[in-house]
């Protein structure tokens, strides 16, 4: 969600009062937002010319593969096209662009199998995932744990496999959680992990133990969390193949949106 809000301040300063802002130039803005990436291609559309210099643009265009928000995320599509973007002139003769309207935008996204996994096995990931406290949940002993070898597998027809392994900080004993969930569209604005099924060690996992590896989640998964900063998102398709996940969705910034992030 995070890489949302970077993307959409990078659409803000791609017009300038400057001059006329070419398509390569807001290319570049876009990429200095970004850790990588792979390729990009970015097209504005406005007739006349000079209103991108009122801050009036009719139309932007973005295409990317392999775009790394981090140094560790992987996107491997990124389509983007906006409706008319309405910049005050006021904000841009200060030099910071502010929306005189809302700004609207439909939004694909594909996100593969092996590139989540790559973030999953990351460092920053492995810190997040240490000391965790399961002691009170039976069945499970009340030394603290590390989550290790977190892997995701897509089983098509919308579902998805997740496994991690709880490895305890004093015992070093280890137990292998394998949780399998289809994945929906609540009203839109929540993805959310439905009739999971899940297991230690081959053995049912204690359904406390569930509850808790899905709260985190379906919280994370909630696009509602981004309206307290002004930007209301909605997902209109979901699919899930091997190796693949697509999404497409709509977007819309408010004026008044906190993209200082």
């Amino acid at each position: 969600m995070e890489f949302l809000t970077i993307l959409l301040s990078a659409l803000l300063g791609i017009v300038s009062p400057v001059g006329f802002v070419v398509d390569r130039v807001a290319e570049n803005a876009i990429r200095n937002q970004l850790a990588d990436v792979e390729d990009l291609a970015v097209r504005i559309d406005n007739t006349p010319s000079y209103r991108l210099a009122q801050g009036r643009v009719d139309r932007v265009r973005i295409a990317g593969r392999g775009l790394y928000p981090t140094e560790d995320l992987r996107i491997a599509v990124l389509e983007i096209e906006t409706d008319a973007i309405v910049l005050d002139a006021g904000s841009l003769r200060a030099g910071t662009p502010q929306l005189e309207a809302p700004l609207q935008a439909a939004v694909r996204l594909v996100l593969t199998e092996a590139d989540i996994n790559q973030t999953l096995q990351s460092e920053a990931v492995a810190q997040q995932l240490q000391g965790i406290n399961l002691g009170a949940l039976g069945g499970i002993n009340a030394e603290p744990y590390d989550l290790v070898r977190p892997e995701i597998n897509f089983l098509g027809n919308d579902r998805v496999q997740f496994q991690v392994t709880l490895q305890g900080q004093q015992s070093g004993e280890q137990n292998l959680i394998t949780i399998e969930s289809g994945l929906e569209i609540i009203a839109g604005r929540q993805l959310r992990l439905v009739d999971p099924s899940a297991d230690i060690n081959g053995s049912p996992l204690p359904t406390q133990l569930i509850d808790f590896f899905l709260l985190g989640i379906n919280q994370q998964l909630d696009l509602g969390n981004l309206e307290a900063s002004g930007i209301t998102a909605r997902v209109l398709k979901l699919e899930i193949v091997e190796d693949e996940l697509s999404l497409a969705s709509f977007v819309q910034v408010a004026p008044d949106a906190n993209l200082n992030f």
